[in-house]
């Protein structure tokens, strides 16, 4: 599967490389600078804040963690919100010095949500929704869950405001990433969700919606409502 060229999101990339030395943030810096080779710089403006980028949207990530996860009497009370960004250079920040799903022990989840929604059934803006989901080997979604972030930042879903979330989850013989939406019966838009995130990623394979309700119930046994 090849990620690396389809997605050409809004927001500034590290062309697909987050750990390569040309951080877009860096770009920023140079950005404007028409000083001539040789010609004295005022030191003082650098030292200056940086411009910030605001996203539309802020968003917050979230981790449950499975060592706290196995000992829990209720689902979601191990769930953490670990940090809320709502600029381009906080996004990165955060992406750099957070362990990616390759790296998160079996049983993790990762979740990156809007502000204000909770990953959960039972948040009032999830509850009538459903969730897309993709399935990858052990160690193959890092890039597919980068790409999916930066769409989803980048308000690159023509029914952007229909997506909640979305989460990673780390099991011992794949990783799972799934786009969670608000409103089920809306199926032209989450046909063009699940159109569009396959488009982003290039992924060939068939995708299911399956909606939340239907997961409660049957929970495994929930067929996909709708499938790109």
């Amino acid at each position: 599967m090849a990620v690396e060229d389809t997605l050409k999101p809004n927001v500034p990339t590290e062309e697909s490389n987050p750990n390569s030395e040309d951080h877009p943030i860096d770009q920023y810096n140079e950005e404007g600078d028409d000083a001539e080779e040789g010609a004295i710089v005022d030191e003082s403006s650098k030292s200056a804040v940086p411009e910030s980028h605001p996203l539309e949207h802020s968003w917050t990530l979230w981790f449950d963690n499975p060592s706290v996860k196995s000992k829990q009497t209720t689902w979601g009370s191990s769930l953490r919100s670990v940090f809320t960004f709502s600029t381009v250079e906080e996004f990165w920040s955060l992406y750099n010095n957070i362990r990616h799903p390759s790296k998160l022990a079996n049983g993790a989840d990762l979740y990156c949500f809007k502000h204000n929604i909770e990953p959960k059934w039972e948040d009032p803006i999830c509850a009538n929704g459903g969730k897309w989901t993709m399935n990858f080997s052990r160690e193959k979604s890092d890039k597919p869950f980068l790409y999916t972030l930066l769409a989803l930042i980048g308000e690159q879903f023509d029914h952007g405001d229909e997506i909640c979330g979305v989460v990673v989850n780390v099991r011992a013989k794949q990783e799972r990433i799934s786009i969670w939406t608000k409103n089920s019966s809306n199926e032209a838009a989450q046909v063009s969700i699940g159109r569009q995130w396959k488009e982003f990623l290039d992924y060939n394979s068939s995708i299911g919606f399956i909606i939340h309700e239907d997961a409660k119930k049957l929970d495994r046994g929930a067929k996909s409502a709708y499938t790109a």
